[in-house]
């Protein structure tokens, strides 16, 4: 009887729960309709899939509550309940992936996302939310590397070498997928440890070395090696530590810290210089040491992606006390940039490049002395001369490095040696003029500060300045008296340095901003574009570009401005730009005269630029408003300017500079199109995906590991393939190497002005203009402003990479045969599959 009772007084609970949690789901009380799903689903198992829809539904709306009241605890509290009730829900899984990834936890959000593609192949949005988190989590270099047999070949050369002469106890310092420790193992070593401090590789290293049959001799740490102890974690000191924790810089990943570690705390104490002995007794490094080696270049692509080479965009006049800089800048300034080089492989640049000096050694270091490592970091920079040997432009220090295995194995980083690395480069900004002849000298310092190879305070000597100052002095340098030769070093220090300490503002750009800035034919077509619609929506006046140059910093638009004309009474045209980044358009639609533009830059910095550019234009300052500052909500960015007024004109940005159509575009192009008046535009009006055949075993070979054989038998590939993707962003199609099997077709229409008329699937027939093996499908976008104006994203002009999708397999084609492509469109992920 009193089991009765109970259960009956369960089920009455049950019952009142459930009624109260629909009761607050009515009144958006999410909360408290939560924790009443909650108590339900405990007490009623049964009920699960009666309710698990609606839970679901109060689960993403609390947590979206408890995130804006940033209540981070108790949002991931309620996603590890709900996921313990339906542990296998890949819809839940998805979304604990994404609020994860939003805060910054990529290596946890690629677990759920992973998770959730495993309980639902076909389930889109995990997908393409796995696909953008592997680009970070398992870094495309990885496959690259992992196929580099020469490299491989190299490492296990040396590593067999060193434990074929005694040594017994290895350390793997940032192992990756584990591949150096068990060629340690296979060359016989007894004792192997490896840390890793990423969750994810770590957990990829253990299910590599447990196929290898490596689990029970391998001890894999996931930990930083700078918080390795002895004998907490490791037994004993080790006699080899083995690592290839260096990056384009050669320290960027930190390899003077962790090998000062090392020395002081994890390793047998070196061998003395000129002394034998076991290998066992004492302790090394592999690599033993490096040289750096680096040039002077002149490179058109890069100087457009770090120096702004225009004073005028489509009309609009950017003033010389602006400055604008790239995040890699050459001034040394630490605060400015904490990474002071960005990378490239510049055997691939478009347009190539062109040496101006002869390659110079910029510094040794011996990873086998203690001493000299930690004397890198305190080390006064020291100054390079180098002489010009072929006139040109000063666009870049490129820097590569050769790493030193031990006295017989190498490998060199070289630019014109095929390899899997890229090269360090340091843009030259700030000079007043860039130009170099022979005879000339570049001067820089070299240092390593903050665990980074810096190239700081590039300068210009030029030959004939140098002799006026020689000739000046009156004495030869080897009589200067200690003042005079002062006098001289100061003179020359001075001729042609940086201008930073010219009176200026300061506005730091990301790369692909500053190319945008010197992409004249995207501004001149926006320009184009907004006057037509512009003049269309003032059909009873002549709408014409403002004055600006007249009348004091007044204004006029063409025509006199008196209380009879139509320009004083009409009211203004409301244009609106949601760019990502830095963006002119809305000043460029200031121009037009009675149009009220609206931005959403949100970076401070990048307010005052545009501010001063409006100043120098002699615009008035209410031309333009800065729309983020008025909308708390982002999602809400799209909303009207006033209450009775609708937008002329939205600007989106649709495409992502990595060659990825933006996520959720069309979403915000559906109402953008409600928030328009009567005649005006969304730009781009629609957009055309563009694409053809290719084969390239390049892209292969960056997108997966190819089988054992680059990896010298070991089992690795059908591990770290799990997180290949699809999709390789960031590409330059002028310069990869391929051969086109087809002319380029449309794939695809995206109208953001009838969104209803799109379909996310199109079948497209492609006709084989070459014979070869199809392994990957480049694509690109013209966008079309409106019917008469496009931008190609892959001109040269162009800001935007390109992307391409990699088949599985290749498919052998021939002359004149047909493919046809399925294209499928989700969000901002474009998949195309072949059909035989």
């Amino acid at each position: 009887m009193p089991n009765c009772r109970l259960r009956r007084g369960r089920h009455q609970l049950v019952s009142r729960s459930l009624h109260s949690a629909q009761h607050c789901l009515e009144s958006r009380d999410f909360g408290t309709a939560y924790a009443h799903y909650l108590l339900v689903l405990n007490l009623a198992p049964q009920l699960k899939a009666d309710v698990k829809e609606t839970f679901q539904y109060t689960l993403f709306r609390w947590a979206e509550e408890l995130a804006a009241l940033s209540r981070i605890p108790d949002l991931f509290g309620c996603y590890e309940q709900a996921l313990e009730l339906f542990p296998d829900d890949e819809v839940i899984c998805n979304s604990m992936g994404e609020h994860l990834f939003r805060m910054g936890f990529r290596d946890e959000a690629a677990g759920y996302f992973h998770k959730a593609v495993k309980l639902n192949p076909d389930f889109a949005d995990a997908k393409e939310n796995f696909y953008r988190v592997a680009n970070w989590l398992v870094e495309r270099w990885h496959f690259i590397m992992l196929n580099d047999i020469k490299r491989n070949m190299a490492y296990q050369a040396a590593i067999q070498k060193v434990v074929s002469l005694g040594c017994k106890t290895v350390l793997d310092i940032g192992a990756g997928t584990g591949i150096l420790s068990m060629f340690a193992k296979k060359a016989g070593a007894p004792s192997v440890y490896a840390c890793e401090l990423s969750k994810t590789m770590y957990e990829l290293a253990c299910d590599v070395v447990a196929a290898n049959n490596m689990a029970m001799e391998i001890k894999l740490l996931h930990m930083k090696s700078l918080d390795i102890e002895v004998p907490k974690h490791l037994p004993e000191r080790v006699s080899l530590v083995v690592t290839e924790t260096v990056d384009a810089g050669l320290f960027g990943e930190g390899i003077v810290e962790s090998l000062i570690h090392a020395w002081e705390n994890l390793l047998l104490k070196p061998k003395p210089k000129g002394q034998f002995g076991n290998c066992e007794e004492y302790g090394q490094v592999i690599p033993a040491g490096a040289a750096v080696f680096g040039m002077a270049v002149e490179c058109a692509e890069i100087r457009r992606h770090h120096r702004v080479g225009v004073q005028d965009v489509a009309g609009i006049h950017l003033p010389e006390t602006l400055q604008f800089h790239s995040p890699a800048h050459s001034s040394g300034d630490s605060e400015e940039a904490i990474e002071p080089y960005t990378t490239e492989k510049m055997s691939r640049v478009p347009g190539g490049y062109f040496p101006l000096t002869k390659s110079f050694e910029a510094l040794t270091v011996d990873f086998n002395n203690l001493q000299e490592l930690k004397s890198l970091a305190i080390k006064k920079p020291v100054k390079i001369n180098v002489p010009v040997t072929r006139g040109g432009v000063l666009d870049a220090i490129v820097i590569w490095f050769v790493l030193q295995l031990d006295d017989e194995h190498s490998l060199s980083t070289n630019p014109s040696e095929e390899t899997c690395w890229e090269q360090a480069v340091y843009p030259v900004q700030d000079l007043p003029d860039y130009s170099v002849r022979p005879g000339d000298q570049v001067v820089m310092e070299v240092s390593c500060q903050d665990c980074y190879l810096r190239i700081q305070n590039i300068h210009i000597l030029n030959s004939e300045k140098m002799m006026d100052v020689e000739r000046s002095s009156g004495k030869s340098e080897d009589s200067l008296p200690l003042g005079n030769e002062a006098e001289l070093c100061n003179a020359l220090a001075g001729l042609q340095t940086s201008k930073s300490d010219a009176v200026g503002r300061k506005c730091t750009l990301e790369s692909t901003e500053i190319a945008l800035l010197n992409n004249r034919p995207y501004h001149e077509g926006f320009k184009a574009a907004m006057d037509k619609v512009l003049s269309s929506l003032t059909p009873n006046r002549s709408l014409q570009p403002m004055d600006v140059e007249g009348r004091g910093g007044e204004v006029t638009s063409g025509g006199d401005q008196n209380d009879n004309s139509p320009h004083a009474t009409c009211e203004p045209l409301f244009v609106l730009d949601v760019s990502e980044g830095f963006s002119v358009l809305p000043i460029i639609a200031g121009k037009f005269g009675l149009v009220k533009a609206y931005s959403s830059v949100e970076k401070e910095q990048h307010r005052v630029a545009l501010d001063l550019i409006l100043e120098a234009n002699h615009f008035p300052q209410e031309t333009l408003e800065f729309w983020q500052s008025h909308v708390e909500d982002e999602c809400a960015v799209l909303q009207r300017p006033k209450s009775d007024k609708l937008w002329s004109i939205i600007i989106l940005d649709v495409i992502e500079t990595s060659g990825l159509i933006q996520q959720e575009v069309m979403e915000k192009a559906a109402i953008s199109r409600c928030l328009l008046q009567s005649g005006g535009k969304i730009f781009p009006q629609h957009v055309l995906v563009m694409g053809m055949l290719v084969e390239s075993q390049t892209l292969v070979e960056e997108t997966a590991v190819q089988g054992t054989e680059p990896t010298l038998g070991l089992n690795i590939a059908p591990f770290i393939n799990q997180f290949q993707v699809p999709v390789r962003v960031f590409l330059d199609l002028s310069t990869l190497p391929c051969v086109p099997l087809s002319n380029p077709v449309e794939l695809l229409r995206l109208d953001l002005m009838n969104p209803y008329l799109n379909s996310s699937n199109r079948e497209v027939k492609v006709q084989i203009s070459k014979s070869g093996q199809v392994t990957a499908i480049p694509f690109w976008y013209h966008i079309c402003l409106d019917e008469e104006i496009k931008l190609d994203t892959s001109r040269e002009s162009s800001h935007w990479k390109q992307a391409a999708v990699v088949l599985d397999r290749p498919i052998p084609v021939e002359v004149g045969e047909e493919l046809e492509l399925s294209i499928q469109h989700h969000k901002s992920n474009v998949s195309i599959t072949v059909k035989q």
